[in-house]
């Protein structure tokens, strides 16, 4: 998985089931004359709760992850995740509630007051629950978690470095191997037979192509976002990723022809918010 492709809302939930899965391990309850248990004493509170979160966490993490939505039963793997995560508070909130009722038996009529486990866990499921479902609704928790680095200066595709091997800036100090001499420069002394050397006529000027065509560039995409065949199939290639520059090399219409680095060409459909470089 491409970390640049996690928003914060994507961190908060990875840090809520962090937080939830060493709560597990904490004190579930704090009784006067018995030894306070942890979740991992009791199997039904840590499965509906603790794990249940934990597994939620982890099914919203990897469907946003995935290029294609992806279901089980019926449901979206996201979708389901926050339903997993909305029962780990619920449990959780309702746990505190009636402390006693999970070891009634165990404890009979001590006196029993929710421990830091359980307390820690309230807050962590309140967190996971919460990232789930603002993170589709608020613009900030979309964001990306690590922004896309800018590269210095990205050069045009098939350009050299200014100066370097074949730039046509460059200016020769010299007379090349086999040239001709420059448009004015006489021949130093006499061809062969007598008679002075004449100047050689400069070159036609190549044609420049008109201003309005497509010249390729390098950009970055805000968001994964697949890219499709060029044959016009619906079935994705490659998924592009935030943070990585890709060349675009022609346009239709307002799709773009890209190039991955590998080498693999295809239709990006979706170029909205798309980085130049």
């Amino acid at each position: 998985m491409n970390i640049r492709s996690l928003t914060r809302g994507d961190g908060v939930v990875i840090g809520a089931a962090v937080l939830l899965f060493i709560a597990s391990f904490l004190h579930t309850y704090d009784s006067s004359g018995s030894n306070a248990p942890n979740a991992w004493d009791n199997l039904g509170l840590v499965m509906s709760m603790y794990v249940g979160g934990i597994i939620g966490a982890a099914l919203i993490i990897v469907s946003r992850s995935l290029p294609q939505p992806r279901k089980v039963i019926g449901l979206d793997l996201g979708q389901l995740g926050v339903a997993l995560s909305i029962f780990a508070a619920w449990t959780a909130f309702w746990t505190i509630v009636d402390p006693l009722g999970a070891f009634s038996d165990s404890f009979g009529s001590a006196n029993i007051s929710s421990g830091s486990g359980l307390i820690l866990g309230l807050i962590a499921t309140l967190l996971l629950a919460g990232a789930a479902i603002a993170t589709p609704l608020v613009p900030a928790l979309q964001a990306a978690l690590v922004p896309a680095p800018k590269p210095a200066a990205p050069q045009p595709y098939g350009a050299q470095p200014p100066g370097g091997y074949g730039y046509p800036g460059a200016q020769q100090q010299g007379q090349p191997f086999g040239g001709q001499p420059q448009q004015g420069q006489p021949q130093q002394g006499q061809a062969f037979g007598g008679g002075p050397s004449q100047p050689q006529q400069a070159p036609a000027p190549q044609p420049q192509p008109p201003a309005g065509d497509f010249s390729p560039f390098w950009f970055a995409v805000p968001v994964p976002r697949p890219l499709f065949s060029e044959d016009g199939s619906q079935a994705p290639i490659a998924e592009l990723a935030p943070g990585t520059w890709y060349l675009a090399v022609e346009q239709r219409g307002a799709s773009l022809v890209a190039q991955t680095q590998d080498g693999r060409r295809g239709v990006l459909q979706d170029t909205s918010g798309i980085q130049r470089g």
